[in-house]
């Protein structure tokens, strides 16, 4: 049972009266003094370094809005991220991948949406093409963080994979 645990079944006690407001500090304070054991701190530090990949994984998917703050950031700020953090963690390493591949694929999309609008015809294709490269542009790292702070590896539909 963990410490926590231990607390709720204590103040759970004291609210139906088997235990005295002394009674029950003095129990949590005995509680509080017993170090988790080993298993239990192996849990926690999972915990923590599971949350922490989530937490990296889902801001390098964030961090392609960058870009609408200062042109290029979106592509250099995912890319400081992965590179600083890919090395520590397999997770990491995925998802700053699927990110890399996302911004490759949308600046060759980008290029091939511009061509189409300069040709006379491709005005018809070309620039709803380009709208909703915009709108996928931005609901797919929304959804690619989504599932990176559960944990999942999500790969962006139409993404070229140039990083594998």
């Amino acid at each position: 049972m963990s410490i926590a645990d231990e607390l709720d079944r204590l103040k759970t006690l004291r609210a139906e009266g088997a235990l005295s407001e002394a009674e029950f500090e003095q129990a949590k304070a005995a509680a509080l003094a017993t170090k988790p054991s080993a298993g239990q701190r192996l849990d926690q530090a999972v915990t923590n370094l599971t949350t922490s990949e989530n937490s990296w994984a889902m801001l390098i998917h964030l961090s392609q809005f960058c870009g609408y703050a200062l042109p290029l950031l979106g592509w250099v700020v995912p890319l400081v991220l992965w590179l600083m953090k890919r090395d520590e963690s397999e997770q990491i390493d995925a998802h700053g991948k699927i990110v890399m591949n996302w911004i490759l694929s949308v600046l060759i999309y980008g290029i091939v949406c511009g061509l189409f609008s300069i040709i006379l015809i491709g005005i018809l294709i070309g620039i709803p093409l380009a709208i909703a490269l915009g709108i996928v542009g931005v609901v797919f790292p929304i959804i690619g963080a989504v599932k990176a702070s559960d944990g999942e590896l999500w790969p962006y539909p139409m993404s070229i994979r140039f990083l594998k």
